[in-house]
């Protein structure tokens, strides 16, 4: 099951980085090979906190 979950989680961070930045996918191609994968990845784990963070700037905060 772990390996179906990593090989997903690298597509999908593939396809995220991809999406949203074509210059960026593009440096990630100059690095060497053992390097591409670990950079997609925390690219695709950034870019979903930005999203999420971006998403909420119009609903009311609670206060605790």
């Amino acid at each position: 099951m772990k390996a179906i979950f990593d090989k997903i989680s690298i597509q999908s961070s593939r396809l995220t980085t991809r999406a949203y930045s074509t210059s960026f996918s593009l440096g990630i191609y100059c690095l060497a090979k053992p390097l591409r994968d670990p950079i997609y990845s925390i690219y695709g784990f950034v870019r979903f906190a930005d999203e999420i963070v971006d998403s909420f700037h119009g609903f009311k905060r609670m206060n605790y």
